[in-house]
């Protein structure tokens, strides 16, 4: 097993305002580790982000489309970092969304661990 580490960034998401963007897709076969996301309010005012986990692996256990962080307010020019000293799993298909109360007010930037 290879572990290799990425980021993946997104200047101005998403591209409509209530309508989240994915971030990053995991690739077929990889199995990946969220380390950190830093989403940061571009706009000249402040606003509000969401993180939606949405996965549809097939398991015993069900899995459906899930908050990470729901409306949660940034103040202009400031960043927020989600996960800090925690991690997620995502397996296989499973998407990493962001969504913002203004289009294109938000950059977000990733650390992954992918494992393949």
């Amino acid at each position: 097993m290879a572990n290799t580490f990425k980021v993946k960034t997104n200047a101005a998401m998403p591209s409509s305002a209530g309508t989240p963007l994915a971030l990053y897709t995991v690739p077929s076969s990889t199995t990946s580790v969220v380390l950190g996301l830093i989403l940061t309010n571009v706009h000249s005012s402040d606003v509000t982000v969401s993180v939606v986990l949405s996965s549809d692996t097939s398991d015993t256990e069900t899995n459906q489309d899930v908050f990470l962080a729901k409306a949660v307010s940034l103040p202009v020019g400031s960043s927020l970092e989600l996960l800090a000293g925690g991690k997620v799993v995502m397996q296989t298909t499973d998407i990493l969304k962001v969504d913002c109360s203004v289009a294109a007010k938000v950059d977000s930037a990733l650390s992954i661990m992918e494992i393949t």
